[in-house]
């Protein structure tokens, strides 16, 4: 699933395209923002994953992983099954140094904002020693809209891709988080040498933090 030079190429020059019409699938050359914000992940992984918050089918680890790793949400999305749903994300059903990177894509605001610590403390525990965590966020102004347009797009052509409005948001959920708010919770997780990185297809309006486990 690893785009080659080529779809990049072809991903950042139609990037306002396929963001404005919410191409939310790949065809017709261009990759959906999904798969490329997986790629970008993807190419942060070490080891076996575990993926917070895996969404529809569980496709990051599925795809992008080579199944090597598990993905867990507490809503039961379509494609999940019993053993992805865990009752209580502040406390992951896992030993201690069992993944050798944990992933929290386009979704660490959703956290609310009393558990967010607790959960990062958890991937921190989970991870192997040396092993990293991946957090993507994209820019604020980038994230309100994106969600207003899906809201929208969804109302208008009675689709199904706000899965914000399919789980609903708790209190405590946010639109996005600032890049200070991220990396200040990594850091108190115990993360280090965290480092973000900018989404060049995206034409950096969304993006990620790295951080290690020492």
């Amino acid at each position: 699933m690893r785009r080659t030079r080529l779809q990049k190429f072809i991903d950042l020059v139609t990037f306002p395209l396929r963001a404005l019409t919410l191409f939310h699938e790949n065809g017709w050359g261009m990759s959906s923002l999904a798969t490329e914000r997986f790629d970008y992940v993807a190419r942060e992984v070490r080891g076996r994953c575990l993926d917070i918050g895996c969404g529809r089918h569980d496709r990051f680890i599925t795809e992008f992983c080579d199944g090597k790793g598990k993905g867990i949400d507490v809503y039961p999305y379509e494609g999940l099954t019993e053993e992805n749903i865990v009752a209580d994300l502040t406390h992951f059903p896992f030993p201690d140094n069992s993944f050798g990177t944990v992933t929290f894509i386009a979704n660490i605001n959703h956290i609310p904002e009393s558990k967010r610590d607790v959960e990062l403390h958890e991937a921190y525990r989970c991870l192997k020693p040396a092993g990293c965590i991946v957090v993507t966020m994209g820019h604020p102004l980038a994230e309100i809209l994106v969600h207003k347009i899906v809201f929208l797009y969804d109302k208008l052509f009675k689709t199904n891709l706000d899965v914000d409005s399919e789980r609903g948001m708790d209190d405590g959920e946010a639109y996005y988080l600032t890049d200070a708010e991220i990396t200040t919770r990594l850091a108190k997780a115990g993360f280090c040498g965290i480092r973000k990185k900018l989404f060049a297809t995206q034409w950096g309006l969304n993006h990620l933090f790295v951080g290690w486990k020492r």
